[in-house]
């Protein structure tokens, strides 16, 4: 096939011998199946930011670092060179979070270089050496659901271990090889300690796994290993090792009742005190009896 733009710079650098086809084409990047050598890789092309529909929501940028001031003025004002460094910064952050993983032992797609905003990575293959499907795309037994998501739960402790959270985790980017499930998308990578919307994220994430592993194992639905994990995560104990139920027991001295009910009645007696003076303004003026003129108008 014809070799897209963006991808001959690899070509002309020696990292690609041949571009074979399309493999998909998402909200952030279209991917292609190339040849390196003897072997078959990726390579993912990221879109311009005009030209995909995925936001960098800024819950997600919160958090990351940047390279000097400057910077960070010009992506705080959205300058075109702002603009530029902010798109740099969500490319670079899937980038380092997978080499970061990898190393780690999390099962990710083995990346290999990235050069013009193309990341060549691991081809995800099947049995038969082709694209691994996506978990949504396959039919589980109960027995294999538990087993799976049993697994990617030790996956997003192993995340944890490291100090991200996926972010955008669903059956839409975990790969099901024949040695089991791989992660991949990872653009929307948040730094656990640094993120204060980073439990919110973990416990989607892991809300998510239960959705759809429940289909196939309606018991997993009810688990809570998301504050299990991050009991630990804060208290500095969680580790690869560590043993995770998917029982959690809320502290019942979080649960100011009192102070909530106060608050209600708070905001109740504001309202009323708000249509009041809304009613007030709304009448028509009292009509008062007429004085008689002054004599000197008689």
């Amino acid at each position: 096939m014809k070799t897209p733009k963006r991808i001959e710079p690899l070509i002309e650098d020696g990292l690609v011998d041949e571009v074979l086809r399309p493999l998909m084409s998402g909200k952030e990047a279209a991917v292609y199946v190339v040849r390196c050598g003897n072997e078959l890789r990726c390579a993912k092309v990221y879109k311009e930011a005009n030209k995909r529909s995925f936001r960098q929501a800024a819950e997600y940028q919160e958090g990351r670092k940047v390279r000097n001031s400057r910077q960070a003025r010009a992506m705080a004002k959205g300058s075109k060179f702002g603009r530029k460094e902010t798109e740099d910064a969500w490319q670079n952050a899937e980038v380092a979070a997978l080499f970061r993983l990898a190393s780690a032992g999390v099962r990710v797609p083995k990346p290999y270089d990235f050069l013009e905003g193309v990341l060549l990575m691991e081809l995800v293959a099947d049995e038969y050496g082709d694209a691994a499907p996506r978990l949504n795309d396959v039919t589980l037994e109960p027995d294999q659901a538990r087993e799976y998501h049993a697994f990617l739960i030790e996956q997003i402790v192993l995340m944890l271990c490291t100090g991200l959270v996926h972010g955008d985790l669903s059956e839409f980017n975990v790969l099901l090889t024949p040695t089991g499930p791989v992660i991949i998308d990872l653009p929307q990578a948040v730094d656990a300690a640094g993120n204060n919307h980073a439990f919110s994220m973990l416990e989607r994430d892991v809300g998510n796994m239960a959705s759809y592993f429940g289909r196939f194992a309606p018991e997993l639905r009810t688990t809570k290993y998301a504050k299990e994990m991050w009991s630990f995560y804060e208290a500095g104990t969680l580790s690869p090792a560590t043993v995770l139920t998917g029982e959690f027991d809320e502290p019942e001295d979080l649960a100011d009742v009192g102070g909530v009910l106060r608050e209600i009645e708070a905001a109740r007696l504001d309202e009323d005190r708000r249509q009041a003076a809304r009613a007030a303004d709304d009448a028509p003026p009292t009509k008062t009896a007429e004085e008689p003129p002054p004599p000197w108008m008689q």
